[in-house]
């Protein structure tokens, strides 16, 4: 799911369609897609750094934010416990921010 939500966000942001994106929060469970290719695209550069910093992290993030589970489902996915899930995910989505974050004051 996340490598065709990537694609097709490249696809959406190339300029023969407009390049125009918005932003895209990490809702619990939600992807609010529509005209937010750019940051799609950002999400998915800044999992490929935090895997390389925590794989379980990285993949619970994919699990929750693209494939749109539950604390329970992506616990019993990855085999750990649902409170293990809450705090990698709270750990995972502020660090995202801030990479992502930083990576639009350089960017931008």
């Amino acid at each position: 799911m996340r490598r065709i939500l990537v694609d097709y966000s490249r696809s959406y942001q190339s300029e023969k369609r407009g390049g125009k994106a918005g932003k895209v929060l990490l809702e619990e469970g939600t992807l609010v897609f529509k005209g937010r290719a750019a940051d799609v695209i950002a999400v998915d550069e800044a999992l490929h750094r935090l895997a390389e910093i925590d794989l379980q992290q990285a993949r619970l993030v994919e699990l929750r934010f693209f494939g749109g589970l539950s604390i329970e489902e992506a616990a019993s996915a990855l085999n750990i416990s649902p409170a293990t899930v809450k705090r990698d995910w709270n750990v995972a989505k502020a660090w995202l921010a801030r990479e992502m974050k930083s990576g639009k004051e350089t960017n931008g």
